[in-house]
């Protein structure tokens, strides 16, 4: 079935990783799939109420639950003496108050699934009005709606439930294709062409960014302690990099499929929030690891781990975070551009930290290493050049951006504050002429790992800390 949720229409599917995702952390619970765990509470509540699948962060609201762990069943917020964690959500207390509000949230949203509020399936056109609308049986029905289409919305999910409790599944399959069919005659202009619905329900189930992060890390530690303490064994080790390619190779197919299909299913550009910016930086480090593999042998380690820590801090909210439609202001291709630049900026200034990192561990583990940390050197150098130029560029795109959506091409938002900040920090190494620190080599790799404080500062410490315009991204 198609659903109206989040203001777009999805496959139901997605309503249901969501829901499960919201309330138990997974998008699976004990062996059930999404979309069991959303049937589930919907035909069977009286059974599902009491399973503790809801998550409950912070101990106080865990204690006022009454629960062992972290996890309540519905009948858990409730006793004889009312709702149990009404006084905490009025508590003066922030932290108390937010994670009430987290439980009394998923308490909500089970609520509106069982009374039906939240499964918007019913189109309905109006003769006078262009645009469809789509209700869920709980919803008050206009007046002008025919009765026979009145009866059919009031009716065929209790018709549903009935066939489900009677176990008759052949019934139920048919009234489902009944409203399947009502909906493609009511919204035939609304709904999605069937191959962007398959593309969706396959987005939804081809998520497996976490065991990837997980592998591309360990993968990475284990690769980044062999090439430095095997580097001698060079040619010993080529099999190692031509399986470590392949598997780059892999992960950057993957990535690339990963983003297409949410870029088909959201209508526009992944590149609107945090979630999607990390992704797209993970992809940006498997294909530069990929283009500097063959003259850079430390790229492949620095692209594993690079990839995994991107893809870990794109899921520190969410597994996979809803797909929305987006605001007006974030429609504009400059956006794409000005968020692809400064992206590939943040892989190239990721890779010069790495390489500081790896020339300061060389240098304490190995007595005649000048050489090798001389040629690290020159190697972030080189990446500088192009990692400055983009990020200046990534500014100036974005400076345009704010002109034509606020009508001011700077406003000292601390994002385009610390963005600048960040250029001038970088820029300064490349004036190794006049600052001639800069030619000495260890200098410049512990100028290199401490300068990327400021990326750090300028992606994460601007929104959580700071917030302005840009806490969205």
């Amino acid at each position: 079935l198609h659903i109206y949720y989040n203001d777009r229409i999805c496959p139901l599917q997605t309503l249901a990783r969501d829901f499960t995702a919201k309330l138990y952390g997974k998008t699976s619970y004990e062996g059930l799939t999404a979309e069991q765990v959303l049937t589930g509470w919907f035909f069977f509540y009286d059974d599902w109420k009491h399973e503790p699948m809801i998550k409950i962060k912070g101990s106080a609201v865990q204690e006022l639950l009454q629960i062992e762990g972290q996890y309540a069943a519905l009948t858990d917020f409730t006793d004889k003496n009312g709702y149990r964690i009404d006084e905490a959500l009025q508590s003066g207390n922030d932290a108390l108050r937010r994670n009430a509000e987290s439980a009394n949230e998923k308490f909500n949203l089970v609520s509106m699934l069982c009374t039906g509020s939240l499964l918007k399936i019913y189109p309905y056109n109006e003769s006078d009005s262009e645009q469809t609308v789509w209700y869920s049986l709980a919803d008050q029905l206009p007046r002008t709606m025919p009765y026979e289409q009145w009866l059919f919305i009031g009716n065929s999910l209790n018709l549903v439930a009935e066939q489900v409790a009677r176990r008759d599944y052949t019934q139920v399959t048919t009234l489902v294709d009944k409203i399947r069919q009502y909906q493609l005659r009511e919204a035939p202009t609304a709904v999605p062409e069937p191959w962007l619905f398959s593309a969706e329900q396959l987005y939804n189930e081809s998520n497996y960014n976490r065991p990837i992060a997980m592998a591309c890390l360990t993968l990475g530690i284990i690769c980044f302690m062999l090439f430095i303490m095997c580097d001698g064994a060079k040619r010993q080790m080529r099999w190692l990099r031509h399986a470590l390619l392949a598997i780059v190779g892999c992960i950057a197919a993957y990535l690339t499929f990963h983003i297409a299909l949410r870029w088909m299913v959201s209508g526009h550009v992944p590149l609107s929030n945090g979630f999607e910016t990390m992704q797209f930086m993970a992809w940006c480090s498997v294909v530069l690891t990929l283009l500097f593999a063959g003259r850079f042998h430390l790229a492949l380690p620095f692209g594993l781990l690079l990839c995994g820590f991107t893809m870990l801090v794109a899921m520190m909210g969410e597994a996979t975070p809803q797909i929305t439609q987006l605001m007006p202001v974030l429609q504009s291709p400059l956006l794409s551009i000005h968020v692809v630049v400064i992206m590939i900026s943040y892989t190239l200034l990721a890779f010069t930290m790495l390489n500081g990192l790896t020339a300061l561990i060389i240098r304490h583990i190995r007595s005649n290493a000048e050489q090798e940390i001389e040629s690290l050197y020159i190697l972030s150098r080189l990446m500088l050049y192009p990692a400055v130029f983009l990020l200046a560029t990534g500014i100036f795109i974005g400076a345009v951006w704010a002109n034509v959506s606020w009508g001011r091409y700077w406003g000292w938002d601390p994002k385009e504050v610390w963005a600048l900040i960040t250029m001038m920090v970088y820029a300064s190494a490349l004036h190794s002429q006049s600052l001639g620190w800069f030619r000495r080599p260890i200098f410049f790799h512990t100028f290199c790992i401490v300068a990327f404080l400021t990326v750090i500062v300028t992606y994460f410490g601007v929104n959580f800390l700071l917030g302005g315009m840009h806490s969205y991204a």
